[in-house]
């Protein structure tokens, strides 16, 4: 944060907000939208697990089974930042009510769905809610928790529940399919969104004077749609059909070129869907590139991991899903104990540099994966240090890349954190995946002669992972150097937080040249 942000009067929120910050509503306002961001992060992973019977119940094809993943991914990567935008205008509480009645319905959809093509739709209805919901939900912790401790409890079990929300969609999965049916790890989904919206409903009084009222820069959500659509896509082509696929390739020139338009677009328009001084600012910049890096290297290593317990140890979903426990625990501690202690003691740097360092050595563990490697000596003190680091890196990163915007820029800082954390989970399994392939291909064309075929499949297999997850050991060194590097803010109580009515007058606003 700049000096004139420093010196802020008492810098701390306006004191119209004042009263409004001690509504002791927000804590219970804080389980519905936690509950609501566990729902969204879950679906993420618990489909993953009832894919092979949803496939073979509707007769979809293995070419079209990638669309059960891909129709979500890209409407939810998609329509992240005009979500965030709609969020902003329109009220975050009721985006957030709609979006979760919405994303009940998509689930129910596809619960009952008969058809692939049924399936498809209800995956990217979800995707359409889901980027409204997971905005709204985060931007209304940014104006609802302005006191610096208690932003950063509140900001710590959000990040422990947004870290370790897809490893209990493992469990859960695995559950649900073992023992009811794959349609269960959809409508499970029905309750968590109603018990979610009637709580946030009657119990989450939004603070006033934070709405954007200026119009809806339409080229910028086209461009920006279409931009990052675009984007997606093309990791997830280049995963199925190789880098070189003519298709992939025009899928990223054509990124590139809507998102260089839509940088362009956003200097020149009156109101912008994404204004640049939420970006350009050193301190947010440097999360969501960091947070986004960080994040390749967790999506791959999750897939990688999941594969290795059930084919290489023969470990059912169920108990895969368990295995993943300590890296829940890790993250819970990491984020609700160290994070949430120390955020307010030391500059976010401080804490994210190291988590991400910590997190690196977890992963440096799992290149040591053999065969035979045992779950108690590799696996576990991995997945703790994992959890543990990115737990302690995620809870300041969260609460950072909202602090100090504008509250009519809340919802679409909020959605950049999420498209952060999409894209780079869309670059991870592509990218990952691609390495692991290639590394796989070539041991067992090198051993081929040296093995039986079925142990040499195995141990190519994991040459693979290894490999790839020493790429992974490398992103997350380069996500700790880039918060180190452009993250400088320091500790959060020295800060403005900007919220409700002149907020803008209280926050520097970088100039933008047009």
């Amino acid at each position: 944060m700049s000096e004139t942000a420093r010196k802020a009067p008492g810098a701390t929120a306006p004191t119209g907000f004042a009263a409004r910050a001690g509504d002791a509503n927000r804590w219970k306002a804080l389980v519905f939208i936690a509950l609501a961001q566990l729902m969204v992060v879950l679906d993420a992973t618990i489909v993953n697990i009832a894919l092979p019977s949803a496939q073979s119940d509707l007769g979809i094809s293995d070419g079209n089974r990638q669309w059960v993943v891909t129709a979500y991914a890209l409407a939810f990567g998609g329509l992240l930042l005009f979500g965030g935008r709609i969020a902003d205008k329109w009220g975050r509480k009721r985006a957030f009510v709609t979006g979760l009645a919405g994303f009940a319905l998509a689930s129910a959809l596809g619960g009952a769905a008969t058809t692939g093509p049924m399936m498809f739709g209800a995956r990217a209805l979800q995707g359409v809610f889901g980027a409204l919901l997971a905005p709204a939900a985060l931007s209304l912790l940014a104006v609802m928790f302005t006191d610096a401790r208690e932003r950063a409890k509140a900001f710590g079990i959000y990040g422990a529940i947004a870290g370790g929300g897809g490893a209990v969609g493992f469990i859960l999965g695995g559950v649900l399919t073992e023992y009811l049916n794959w349609r269960w790890t959809f409508f499970v989904n029905v309750p968590f969104a109603v018990v979610a919206a009637l709580g946030a409903y009657f119990v989450i009084r939004e603070p006033e004077g934070g709405r954007n009222r200026n119009p809806l820069d339409l080229p910028g959500v086209l461009l920006s749609t279409l931009g990052l659509v675009s984007l997606v896509y093309g990791f997830t082509r280049a995963e199925s059909d190789g880098w070189g696929d003519a298709t992939t390739i025009g899928l990223f020139v054509a990124s590139a070129v809507l998102l260089i338009a839509f940088v362009v677009t956003e200097t020149r328009v009156k109101a912008p869907l994404l204004p640049l001084r939420v970006v350009t600012d050193r301190n947010r910049g440097g999360i969501y590139l960091s947070l986004g890096i960080a994040i390749i290297a967790m999506f791959g290593t999750f897939l990688f991991l999941t594969y290795y317990l059930q084919v290489v140890k023969g470990f059912s979903p169920i108990k895969t899903g368990f295995a993943f426990l300590p890296m829940i625990a890790g993250m819970m501690i990491g984020s609700t104990q160290i994070g949430t202690r120390l955020m307010t003691r030391l500059p976010a740097r401080l804490l994210m540099g190291p988590g991400f360092l910590v997190a690196s050595v977890g992963m440096l563990l799992m290149t040591q994966l053999e065969i035979g490697s045992s779950y108690a000596s590799t696996i576990l003190p991995a997945m703790l240090l994992l959890g543990l680091g990115m737990g302690t890196a995620f809870m300041p990163a969260m609460s950072l890349a909202t602090l100090g915007v504008e509250p009519r820029d809340a919802g679409v800082a909020s959605a950049m954190v999420n498209t952060s954390q999409q894209v780079g989970g869309a670059i991870g399994t592509a990218l990952l995946n691609t390495i692991a392939a290639s590394a796989t291909t070539s041991y067992i064309k090198d051993h081929s002669a040296a093995a039986k075929p079925q142990l040499l499949q195995l141990e190519g297999m994991v040459h693979g992972y290894t490999n790839a997850i020493w790429f992974a050991v490398g992103m997350l060194v380069l996500a700790a150097v880039i918060v180190v590097t452009f993250v400088n803010a320091g500790k959060p109580e020295a800060t403005a937080v900007a919220s409700g009515d002149g907020a803008e007058d209280e926050v520097p606003v970088p100039v933008v040249a047009h």
